[in-house]
Parts: structure tokens; C-alpha cells; sequence
């Protein structure tokens, strides 16, 4: 494994920073206060070509690696988190499932759309009471003619409301259990088909967050996406690919809150220096640094494993949780070295703190995850 960029890959690793540090991190502080979801953001990187970045050139793609995905979401997230979990699930979840189990007509139906931008990216799984356990998954598709009608509810769907269609799974033999569920690709503007954005958030206030109605939705037989019955598992092969994503993300804020820790470290003074120069201080500082690279260099490995058409669940799994969690440990530690300072808006590590906390939960609970690596280590 060669831990250089490509020329290609430094190349957005540039363009992605500056875009990053001179358009979205601006009003960043303001969109999490007003929880505006920046749509003009997503209008300037449909411009860019990023917003089909790693999907082939023939459906509108830029056809890069998940290397270079996983730059994007890192530094997006690095100057606002909210920004960096909507491209990231406009990928991952939104595109990704088109891409890896689409026909060739859906490909050129909805993929393109994905990749120009004219759609987000959005992905129907968590279910009120089927999160951790997909498995339980409650709503359902009846055939009737050439045609699906579907019934049920979905949480938590992160684009939904910016959306034109959405990948969802539903029961379709329920003597079968998990092998009995199927996805299907659903218009959102179909009648019966609600998207409701009524969530009060922790943090990614910004970010779009919603709930989905499905009440007698027609969907045509085409638009059932992969094979009857293989729908669980066309979503987990797309969580470990999103996993990636949001292991780039953490990567992102932890980020952040060092670079915020370590230069109010160094400017703010204490019995007659800078705190930087207390060993407590450097420890805290020290241990982010450690973690931050560790976490770094395992996202890109998992991301590299998957270019290389590799196996990489375990590794996503493991990059998603550890960069999760020292998310959580670097945004509290920069906190704590900023003091009374850090509780309050104005610095931002508070916010970089209540993003990070959705990051422990999503695409996979840190328990979870911990059960995904003991049964790929043999347990």
C-alpha cells in the first residue's frame, strides 16, 4: 500500500480544501443556528463534478476511487460536519445502492440524476422499530399486477426532503425473514409518499433529517432494485461503503477541534505563559494527534482495500468505530483545554462536540460494530 496521493488525489485533496475553507466553513456557525440546509453548497459542488465523484464517467461520474471520496468528506466535515454527512450519504447510501445493484436502465434513469445533482442521495432503512435490527424491518410491499404497493414508515433519513427518489427496503415474504426483504427505488413525489422534517437535533442542525409515510404507494415492477429477496443484503454490502464515509467524517471533526484546541492553546496565556507549554496541556494535545492519524490511516486503508476490490468489512467497521470514538474524545478534550471558553458558541468546539455525537450511532451503534468485527475475527 503506498500512503501517497496520486496526483489526482492531491489535486481534489486541494480543491476540496480551499472550497472547504474559503465557501462552507463561513457560514457554518450560522446554518447550525438557523438549521438551514445549504443548498447552495450543494449547487456549487454539482458544478465542481464532485457530487457524482466515484461513480463511472458514462452516468455523469468524475469515475475516481473511494480514496478521493473520503478526502471530500473529510475536509467538508473538517469546516462543517453537516455539510460532510450530506455528501457523504448523497454518496454512499443515495448513489452507491444504484450503482452497485441497478440495471443498466435504472443506472441511466437515476444514477445520472444522482451525479448531476438535479437529485440528493437518500437511502430508507431505519425503521421505528428496526435500527440495529434491520432484520426487523416492518414495511411492506404486496405485488399486485405489474406493480408493488407499499405500506409502512421510515426514521431518521438523512436527505430525504431534497430528494426525487429514494432506494428503500420493504418485506415481501415474511415467512423468510430477512431473505424475504426487497429494495425499491420510490419517486417521492408518488401519491401516499410523505417526507416529513419535524426532528429536533443534538447537533448536524444543518443537516436534513426526516421521516417518510408510505401509505399505498404504487411502485412499477421495474423499479425494483437487484433481486426479490436480496434487499438486506444489498444494504449491508452498502453500509460498509457508507461506514468509510462516516469514518472520513469523524476523521473530519476530530480534526477540526484540534486545530481549534491547539491554537488556543498556544495563544492563550496562564501564570505567565502560554498553556501549550503546561505538560498536561501537551499530553491532551499529544494523545489527539496520536489518535487522529491512527483513525486517518485506518479510513484509507479501508477505503484503498475497497479500490483494490478487496474485502474490507471488518476494516470499515473498524474505522468507523475508532474514528467515531476519538471524534468524541478529541471534541471533549478540546473543550476542556479551551475552559469556560469552550462551552460557549463563539469558539465552536461545542458545536464540533454535539456533531460528533450522532457519529457513534449512525451506520452502525459502536456496540454493533463491535459485534461486525468479533464475527470477521472468528468469534
Amino acid at each position: 500500500m503506498n500512503l501517497d496521493f496520486t496526483q489526482e488525489q492531491q489535486m481534489i485533496k486541494k480543491m476540496i480544501r480551499e472550497f472547504a475553507d474559503e465557501v462552507v466553513a463561513p457560514g457554518a456557525d450560522e446554518r447550525d443556528k438557523t438549521k438551514k440546509f445549504p443548498v447552495e453548497l450543494f449547487d456549487q459542488m454539482a458544478e465542481l463534478n464532485l457530487l457524482g465523484l466515484p461513480f463511472p464517467e458514462e452516468y455523469g461520474g468524475a469515475g475516481a476511487d473511494t480514496i478521493s471520496f473520503a478526502i471530500v468528506v473529510e475536509e467538508l466535515s473538517r469546516a462543517c460536519a453537516s455539510t460532510g454527512i450530506t455528501y457523504s450519504a448523497h454518496i454512499s447510501l443515495g448513489g452507491a445502492p444504484l450503482h452497485l445493484f441497478g440495471s443498466e436502465a435504472q443506472k441511466q434513469k437515476y444514477l445520472t440524476r444522482i451525479c448531476s445533482g438535479e437529485s440528493l442521495g437518500a437511502f430508507g432503512l431505519t425503521e421505528p422499530n428496526a435500527g440495529s435490527d434491520a432484520g426487523g424491518t416492518q414495511t411492506t410491499a404486496v405485488k399486485d399486477g405489474d406493480s408493488w404497493v407499499l405500506n409502512g414508515s421510515k426514521c431518521f433519513i438523512t436527505n430525504a426532503s431534497y430528494a426525487k427518489f429514494l432506494a428503500l427496503t420493504a418485506v415481501t415474504d415474511k415467512e423468510k425473514g430477512s431473505h424475504g426483504i426487497t429494495a425499491f427505488i420510490v419517486p417521492t413525489d408518488a401519491p401516499g409518499f410523505a417526507v416529513i422534517d419535524n426532528y429536533e437535533k443534538l447537533g448536524l442542525n444543518s443537516s436534513n433529517t426526516t421521516e417518510l409515510v408510505i401509505d399505498n404507494v404504487r411502485v412499477a415492477d421495474d423499479d425494483l432494485l437487484g433481486k426479490r429477496g436480496e434487499g438486506f443484503k444489498q444494504f449491508l454490502i452498502t453500509l460498509d461503503g457508507g461506514r468509510i464515509g462516516i469514518g472520513a467524517m469523524a476523521v473530519g471533526i476530530a480534526q477540526a477541534a484540534f486545530d481549534r484546541a491547539l491554537q488556543y492553546a498556544n495563544q492563550r496565556k496562564a501564570f505567565g505563559q502560554s498553556i501549550s507549554k503546561f505538560q498536561a496541556i501537551q499530553f491532551k494535545l499529544a494523545d489527539m494527534a496520536m489518535q487522529i492519524e491512527m483513525a486517518r490511516n485506518m479510513v484509507y486503508k479501508a477505503a484503498w482495500l475497497k479500490d483494490q476490490g478487496r474485502p474490507f468489512s471488518k476494516e470499515a467497521a473498524m474505522a468507523k468505530l475508532y474514528a467515531s470514538e476519538i471524534a468524541m474524545a478529541a471534541t471533549h478534550q478540546a473543550i476542556q483545554i479551551h475552559g469556560g471558553y469552550g462551552y460557549m458558541r463563539e469558539y465552536q468546539v461545542e458545536r464540533l462536540f454535539r456533531d460528533a455525537r450522532l457519529l457513534e450511532i449512525g451506520e452502525g451503534t459502536s456496540e454493533v460494530l463491535r459485534m461486525v468485527i468479533a464475527r470477521q475475527i472468528g468469534c
